[in-house]
């Protein structure tokens, strides 16, 4: 998807899980004596026909088995789960170029700290961090330089890229009830809600634009592992929502 790298969305990852077809039904195969020609015959057509409808069924549920598999990983990525790539640095450390990670489209209210993709503000899917909710006051930056939610500096050296610094730009903002204020974990090298004051709702995005809760990087395996909320961002705020 063509957009400025430090602004690149997640974009969906591609594959569906298959099913192992299901193997033949045996066949047990019998001999007819030289004495009852006939009665071999007609044994062994019978056995014939049963071994077709054998072959038949066995098919039968190999079709199906792989059908119900791929219609239910279309309605688990249309409804609960999804896979995205990382094309871009502007999350890193926490999510690198290349990464894969999966998101629950079933995550319920939004919350501060969330890894979040939704529909940016080129239509384009997008993955940052929340940092402040609908009523919410968000500022840049206190005396010691970090951003503060309702006058509660946060501290976000456990997620931010550690070449970077909270912002190179000053804001104070308070966030719309169902709008939500986002940053990337790598800030000099991403365009979020900073970038983005101009536009409706002042660089906030709406509840209504978040695909899902980015929860886990499952490739590379190297780097697989579970996305939790920061400490700093999961404790109790005054004057929200």
């Amino acid at each position: 998807m063509g957009v400025e790298p430090d602004s690149k969305a997640a974009e969906p990852g591609e594959g569906a899980p298959g099913e192992d077809a299901a193997g033949d039904s045996p066949v047990v195969k019998g001999a007819a004596g030289d004495g009852a020609a006939e009665e071999g015959t007609a044994g062994d057509g019978a056995k014939g026909e049963k071994k077709s409808s054998g072959k038949g069924g066995g098919l039968r549920e190999s079709v199906l088995l792989v059908v119900s598999g791929v219609v239910a990983a279309l309605l688990l990525n249309m409804f609960v789960i999804q896979s995205f790539d990382i094309p871009s640095e502007s999350m890193e450390n926490t999510l690198k170029r290349d990464d894969k990670v999966i998101v629950n489209k079933l995550h319920g209210e939004t919350e501060r700290g969330d890894v979040v993709v939704f529909t940016g503000w080129r239509d384009e899917y997008t993955i940052k961090r929340v940092i402040a909710v609908g009523g919410d006051t968000v500022k840049c930056c206190d005396a010691q330089g970090r951003i503060t939610v309702n006058g509660v500096p946060l501290d976000e050296k456990p997620y931010l890229h550690p070449d970077d610094f909270p912002s190179g730009d000053k804001f104070e903002k308070v966030v719309p009830k169902g709008r939500l204020w986002v940053m990337g974990d790598h800030r000099s090298a991403s365009a979020d809600s900073r970038a983005h004051e101009e536009q409706e709702g002042e660089g906030t995005i709406s509840e209504d634009q978040v695909i899902g809760r980015a929860f886990a990087i499952y490739w590379p395996f190297s780097r697989a592992t579970v996305l939790s909320t920061p400490d700093t961002l999961a404790r109790t705020f005054a004057n929200t929502r």
